[in-house]
């Protein structure tokens, strides 16, 4: 007998899949999102998300698909950009974006002022 339950919704990202799928976009980082003339098509840009995939599918805790990723890869754009913005509001430059993905947040604080 089928149960009529509601669809319930996958586990969230573990710290093993989110760190290869870090490594993974940033290997592939002009592929995927370069603009102009060079860039890549529709076609190669799904071979290389479906590679991404295939790497983070063994460490993952439920299986992954591509829009799951896709998904992913925007929030942590997002948290960011939105820690960086934080910090620059505070004093001292930011640090650049992809170097915030892989800091936590205390580690993105500027170092304190000295005394003159």
């Amino acid at each position: 007998m089928a149960e009529d339950s509601p669809k319930r919704r996958k586990a969230n990202f573990n710290e093993a899949e989110t760190e290869v799928l870090i490594e993974q976009v940033l290997k592939h980082e002009q592929l995927l999102f370069a603009a102009g003339p060079g860039r890549a098509s529709a076609g190669q840009k799904r071979k290389v998300w479906e590679l991404i995939r295939h790497k983070v599918n063994p460490v993952a805790a439920c299986p992954r698909d591509v829009e799951d990723l896709k998904k992913r890869w925007r929030d942590l754009k997002r948290r960011d950009r939105s820690k960086l913005c934080r910090l620059s509001q505070g004093c001292g430059p930011p640090a650049p974006p992809a170097l915030g993905l892989f800091l936590a947040p205390e580690e993105l604080r500027p170092p304190p002022r000295r005394p003159a």
